[in-house]
């Protein structure tokens, strides 16, 4: 008979911090969002840190935006952070097997949903003078409340040049994620504002075919 293996215990410290800055909350929560589920506060720590840990640059974590944010800081005191924001609500723990691996909260996600759906943004506006759209088929599995927010920020941005990425990106996702396009289209062809009527997905279909 196997005996239960005992699950490995954490305690948290956030060492007195009274408060972060929203910009280091911000640079946690991105950080977190690479191993959301997979890893733990020392992991994240790590990669905050910028260390040259094999196992972080094993699995490309030196990758993440947030590599490096705190480079100056002991690993301790960056873990004080971690464990603020854990008690602040904005990150949680729970066990995967016998260890803990950090979670979003509804809080935290929210921040990090903003967060990263401007950083596709900015990346999606960087293509679009070059004319290679191919990026958008690693959109097609991203979450889809942050999906439809970065769909609604390109709305709200009013650029027609995203117009010929949209197109490239209705042919390839989702039949939800698809309908929300042909809204964003439709909205920066017309210059519409936000009461404007919008087509459906079927009436872009049959309007765009040749």
């Amino acid at each position: 008979m196997s005996r239960k293996r005992r699950r490995v215990a954490y305690t948290l410290d956030s060492k007195g911090i009274k408060d972060l800055p929203f910009d280091e909350i911000k640079a946690v929560l991105r950080g977190a969002d690479e191993l959301i589920a997979t890893g733990g506060r020392s992991l994240l720590a790590k990669i905050l840190k910028g260390s040259r840990d094999k196992k972080l640059l094993q699995y490309g974590l030196d990758q993440s935006p947030a590599y490096g944010y705190y480079r100056e800081l002991k690993v301790e005191d960056i873990t004080a952070r971690i464990d603020w924001l854990i008690k602040k609500g904005y990150l949680d723990i729970e066990y995967s097997g016998r260890l803990p691996v950090i979670i979003f909260t509804d809080k935290g996600w929210e921040i990090e949903r903003d967060t990263y759906s401007d950083e596709l943004l900015e990346k999606l506006r960087s293509l679009i003078p070059g004319g290679d759209y191919s990026f958008v088929n690693e959109l097609k599995d991203r979450n889809r409340g942050m999906i439809l927010l970065l769909l609604e920020k390109i709305k709200i941005s009013g650029e027609k040049g995203f117009i010929p990425l949209l197109q490239a990106w209705i042919e390839i996702d989702y039949r939800k994620v698809r309908e929300e396009i042909a809204k964003v289209i439709n909205h920066l062809e017309r210059g519409c504002d936000l009461l404007d009527k919008v087509i459906s997905l079927r009436e872009y279909r049959l309007r765009n075919q040749k």
